[in-house]
């Protein structure tokens, strides 16, 4: 005892419209969520000497700043600062 409906001339089933509804819901869902991923921006260059200072630079840059690493990296700047004064 299925409720039959008339499309496009021929008797269709209401659980077939059902099936199709849910699946064309889904499939749509589907292909709305998937795409492509952005490309991650090649970014300026780093010139660094070595490959630690390579690797320190590019971890420093995901750091987030705080207050404290803030007064942490003037710090080391100015350690930087005066050990290069030193040795000349």
């Amino acid at each position: 005892m299925v409720a039959m409906y008339s499309i496009f001339g021929k008797q269709v089933g209401s659980h077939v419209l059902a099936i199709a509804t849910l699946s064309t819901v889904g499939a749509v869902a589907y292909l709305s969520v998937g795409g492509s991923k952005p490309a991650e921006s090649a970014g300026p260059a780093i010139n660094a000497k070595s490959k630690e200072e390579e690797s320190f630079i590019k971890y420093d840059s995901r750091v987030p700043a705080t207050a404290t690493t803030l007064h942490i990296r003037y710090r080391t700047k100015d350690f930087v600062k005066k050990a290069a004064g030193e040795k000349k």
